[in-house]
């Protein structure tokens, strides 16, 4: 059950990482083109909170009933957790850092429902959904994702 859902976790990496990739690219070419907010643009941006909240209950699944480095090890180890820089990584940053990202991915797309000016809502995507997705990168187990 674990390998499926880390599994499940990692695939879904890559499908947040392209949307990411994506919302960003489109929010810096209409800032820069001075271009219309469209449909398209809320609806990708649409994608990358739906997907980002996915992985977050996947990993959550993960963290507290399936990891051995999530909430078990907390209870195996207690304060200990924090000197094994491997479980630390998982159990704390990992965790808390990508709770941050998704937090302010979802304040960029609710800022955007209520913005009117196509400027102002592709500034705040490149704002939010940037800052987002350079949290996201950061805490990311690359050793664990190969």
């Amino acid at each position: 059950m674990y390998e499926i859902f880390q599994l499940i976790h990692k695939a879904l990496f890559f499908i947040v990482m392209i949307l990411g990739l994506a919302v960003l690219v489109k929010a810096a070419m209409g800032l820069s083109s001075k271009s219309a907010f469209t449909e398209t643009d809320r609806k990708l941006g649409l994608f990358f909170l739906i997907s980002n909240h996915t992985q977050l209950l996947i990993g959550l699944v993960l963290y507290l009933f399936l990891s051995p480095f999530g909430l078990k090890a907390f209870t195996e180890l207690g304060s200990g957790v924090m000197k094994i820089a491997e479980y630390r990584k998982i159990a704390v940053e990992h965790i808390l850092t990508n709770i941050i990202a998704i937090a302010l991915i979802t304040v960029g797309y609710s800022t955007n429902k209520r913005a009117i000016d196509s400027a102002v809502r592709h500034k705040n995507a490149l704002i939010f959904f940037g800052l987002g997705l350079v949290l996201l990168l950061s805490r990311i187990p690359w050793d664990k994702l190969f």
